[in-house]
């Protein structure tokens, strides 16, 4: 009889020690109080929009319409802050590629030709380096991103969060016979000055462009809103799409 009430208490303290442990093993669900407002609680008053309207036929002013609207929506004062980086960089390649070109021909105007030519060749080498630094900038570091976004919110702790939104038209198969609008979505909270990771998420998505727009080229962007909002929300959350 002993024997049996020993055992009997071995194996609670077994299972005891065993739901403990399972119970450390877990971690702690995130708090949802931590989690910043999203896209769709946003909500945007029709005299804040001016009618947007392109040519359907148009790829380019389907793409670019979309892309301002993305912008528009996501640097409102309720959600992030447009962050400019790609844009300065292209600007100041640019400037000073004008700056070195002008300067070179201003030189080159003044001074005798035989005199000038090593100033000449130096600028001009210059400003093709210039040149193709902007270009291969463009092309392999901004890419297709159309948004880059950040915030900062209070919830008993500093908590930042950065967005980056790239979009693409990708052909059109043959099936289909309206080409979409693609979206790739990449985002990150944390707090602790960036060394604490609270949450991160990527999505993609892809909507055709008749969705949008009807007939005369005129935008839903409530319609379009309600889906980039989605999109944000479900890589707010963690979740891949």
């Amino acid at each position: 009889m002993a024997r049996t009430k020993q055992a009997a208490a071995g194996s609670s303290n077994a299972n005891s020690s065993s739901v403990n442990g399972s119970q450390k093993a877990r971690s702690p669900s995130p708090d949802p109080s931590d989690r910043p407002l999203g896209p769709l609680a946003v909500t945007v008053p029709a005299y804040d929009r001016e009618v947007v309207k392109v040519n359907n036929a148009n790829l380019t002013e389907l793409k670019n319409a979309c892309d301002d609207a993305v912008k528009r929506f996501l640097s409102r004062p309720e959600l992030f802050k447009q962050i400019y980086t790609h844009t300065d960089v292209r600007l100041g390649l640019g400037w000073l590629s004008v700056f070195v070109a002008a300067g070179t021909a201003f030189y080159g105007y003044k001074i005798d030709f035989e005199q000038s030519k090593p100033v000449v060749t130096v600028g001009l080498i210059l400003y093709i380096i210039l040149t193709v630094l902007s270009t291969l900038y463009a092309y392999f570091v901004e890419g297709d991103t159309i948004f880059v976004g950040k915030r900062k919110t209070f919830s008993k702790r500093i908590i930042t969060e950065r967005i980056t939104l790239s979009s693409s038209t990708p052909p059109t198969p043959k099936a289909s016979s309206c080409p979409s609008y693609s979206v790739s979505l990449h985002y990150v909270r944390s707090t602790n000055g960036g060394k604490t990771l609270l949450g991160r998420g990527r999505t993609k998505g892809a909507a055709p462009y008749n969705k949008f727009f009807d007939a005369n080229g005129v935008m839903d962007q409530p319609a379009f809103e309600k889906w980039v909002g989605g999109l944000v929300e479900t890589a707010m959350d963690g979740k891949a799409a």
